[in-house]
């Protein structure tokens, strides 16, 4: 294996010591020589000269050089404001609670826990069974979607993605003693069998009917449609991987299906209206001890995504007592006489996305594999033109890994048009240019070196291998890419990356705070010929996140009181185009040194014609602000707070002393949970 090289690419050797990690954050995979964004960045900065539509990256304190004045287009267009952005900013804060504008209201709904019908299982505090964890809301709330019922404001279909779990807030056993957010109670090489189908089932999707009273306040309803799809749901496996060796296990000999969805992030709304989840930080969830030589020796298909080499998996479901066959598939290790008579393939059956039809509550969802297998953060769909390709974008939200494009083979005819658009096209990889041009790299067999004699057998072997075929294609490596957008006016597409830590503390200092990139920022382009399905593009920076003396906007000025943000992760357009930003700062920066300024995550608003930036929204402690979707009348928004408390240390944890009890108050447990937001004259979100 190539060894990294220094600088931005040098990594901790401790993935959880690295500066600003999360629980599930994936070990450097990427150890290609191909070049990174800022690499694209510098080149194009050290010419001089104005970078990229208004924003100067030649910034003293940044990149080392000169402040470039922005053209007077831009000034002016910053210092008119915005008549897309109606509300007063909200100030950065602290509290363990939900801040909205003056003339906003809040309410809590669906939190872990919740019932999916009023005579099921209703949540007791952690002592709940894992089967009735299948009957409840799930853990980790993060993407959102509402599909209305008959086109209605007030009745709809809310979709749920559940990301990963926090055993010590999951299992009321684990309370009374210091707890680490990630730790698993092992004995005798064996966990709970009944914590662990708690925690699988605490995962996936849940599709709930909810409706909006005559008091104004929102509430589950009871609906044949009312679902969850769990870390253990059957699931049909869909494109040019069915059926092949790449996804043949004892369970699924003809690599045709597979059992459930796992940290399910980001999503996408498909134009035929159905639901995508997305399988983000999976990778860790399996296990595999393989050995030649006495040396760790795993597939590439599992060793350049992360799967845990020897040792156990993240939550070590592979120890489930009793040895269920349903928890034995996390162990990837080669066990029998061939695929088919073990799980060495199970890892491949994951990170894809995932299609589920939110109104059939009969139907099986489709892992769709033409999408790539990544960390997938989501998709966004460009919107759907009669007799077109249909287009949508992804990120694989991993350090220095890479940002896709999805183009259908058939057009689309909103007659007919269903998932099977999903299954024949063409998968790229985004190649950014020093010049603010862009191309993109087709991964598809015999093009950009994909090629038998290369390593890549067929398409198939592409998928499986989707960032491998991504290195050898030179795609451009990224800061963590995450949601993508698409503004609804002028079909510029948007894409945050929310930071990277992989450059060492010894060589972070005051004059050069982007060594670790610990804020992230907004990348922008727009496709040749205002054709999504181009070959190429041109891109811009929208906004470099950080502090005032670190940031700069649209309008070539800074960041300031109103809108200082870190960290940029789900963005969303609504129909007016604001573009909503929502902040993941990591738990063990979140109010800590140079992230301190910062606050409790936020959720701020732009407009993207002139740049200007609002902070709307601030959640409670410990928690992430992720996932946002109105009704269709744009008067009643969604917003998922995710891990509420999780910077509660072990010892707190221990001594029952929670850094945040919401949404219940008081001492209790904390929750993930959405809360609706509208505005007490009745009017748009955000106007």
């Amino acid at each position: 294996m190539t060894e990294p090289k220094a600088g931005y690419e040098f990594d901790y050797a401790d993935v959880a010591e690295t500066p600003g990690y999360e629980h599930g954050d994936e070990p450097l995979c990427n150890l290609s020589p191909n070049p990174t964004f800022y690499d694209v960045v510098d080149a194009r900065t050290s010419r001089r000269g104005f970078l990229i539509g208004g924003l100067s990256a030649a910034v003293t304190g940044v990149f080392g050089l000169g402040l470039t004045v922005p053209p007077a287009s831009a000034q002016t267009a910053a210092r008119a404001g915005s008549s897309l952005l109606g509300f007063t900013p909200v100030p950065i804060s602290e509290a363990d609670a939900i801040v909205v504008p003056n003339g906003y209201r809040v309410q809590v709904l669906a939190p872990l826990g919740t019932p999916l019908a009023k005579a099921g299982p209703a949540y007791r505090d952690g002592a709940d069974t894992g089967a009735d964890q299948e009957l409840q809301i799930g853990s980790h709330h993060d993407a959102i979607h509402y599909f209305p019922i008959d086109g209605s404001s007030t009745d709809g279909l809310l979709v749920i993605n559940h990301e990963y779990v926090e055993p010590r807030m999951l299992h009321a056993s684990y309370r009374g003693r210091p707890q680490r957010e990630s730790a698993v109670e092992i004995a005798n090489d064996r966990r709970v069998a009944d914590e662990v189908l708690k925690e699988i089932n605490a995962h996936g999707v849940s599709i709930v009917r909810i409706g909006r009273g005559a008091d104004g306040n929102w509430a589950v309803v009871d609906d044949r449609r009312n679902r969850r799809i769990t870390g253990r749901t059957p699931i049909a496996i869909s494109g040019p991987v069915r059926g092949t060796r790449h996804v043949v296990t004892k369970y699924s000999p003809d690599g045709t299906r597979t059992r459930g969805t796992l940290n399910n992030c980001a999503h996408g709304v498909t134009p035929w209206n159905t639901y995508l989840t997305a399988e983000e930080n999976w990778a860790g969830y399996f296990r595999n001890a393989d050995q030649k030589d006495q040396k760790p020796s795993l597939p590439r298909e599992h060793a350049r995504y992360g799967v845990v080499a020897g040792g156990r998996s993240r939550y070590a479901w592979e120890l489930a007592a009793g040895g269920a066959d349903e928890y034995v598939r996390f162990d990837a290790s080669s066990r029998g006489a061939s695929a088919a008579e073990d799980y060495r393939n199970e890892p491949n059956a994951f990170g894809w996305m995932v299609e589920i039809d939110p109104y059939d509550p009969g139907s099986t969802p489709v892992k769709r594999t033409h999408l790539g297998r990544f960390a997938h953060e989501g998709v966004v769909f460009a919107p759907a033109v009669q007799g077109r390709p249909v287009v949508c974008y992804s990120g694989d939200d991993s350090r220095f890994e890479y940002i896709y494009k999805f183009v259908s083979a058939k057009p689309y005819d909103r007659a007919t048009a269903d998932g099977s658009l999903l299954d024949e096209g063409t998968l790229y990889a985004a190649k950014f240019n020093a010049d603010g041009t862009g191309e993109w790299l087709a991964l598809a067999p015999g093009r950009n070196g994909l090629t038998p004699a290369e390593g890549f057998a067929d398409l198939a072997d592409i998928l499986v291998n989707t960032r491998l075929a991504a290195d050898k294609a030179g795609a451009t490596k990224m800061d963590r890419p995450e949601w993508g957008a698409v503004d609804p006016k002028t079909g510029e597409v948007y894409f945050t990356l929310t930071n990277n830590t992989s450059r060492t503390e010894a060589q972070v200092d005051p004059v050069n705070p982007r060594a670790r990139n610990q804020f992230g920022q907004i990348v922008r382009w727009t496709e040749e010929g205002g054709d999504h399905a181009a070959a190429r593009f041109r891109w811009e920076l929208f906004v470099i996140a950080g502090p005032a003396s670190q940031s700069r906007t649209l309008g070539g000025g800074s960041l300031g009181n109103d809108n200082l943000f870190a960290c940029p992760d789900g963005i969303w357009f609504d129909a007016d185009a604001r573009l909503w930003i929502q902040t993941d700062i990591g738990e063990s920066e979140q109010n800590r040194g140079d992230l301190a300024v910062m606050g409790n995550n936020a959720m701020l608003a732009a407009d993207p014609r002139t740049g200007e930036i609002r902070r709307f929204l601030t959640g409670p402690k410990g928690q992430e602000i992720t996932g946002v979707i109105t009704t269709p009348d744009q008067r009643t928004m969604f917003v998922n707070v995710q891990h509420p408390g999780a910077t509660t240390s072990a010892e707190d944890f221990g001594a029952g002393r929670f850094v945040s009890n919401w949404p219940d108050g008081g001492t209790a447990m904390p929750r993930s949970a959405t809360v609706v937001i509208t505005r007490i004259d009745g009017g748009k979100i955000g106007a």
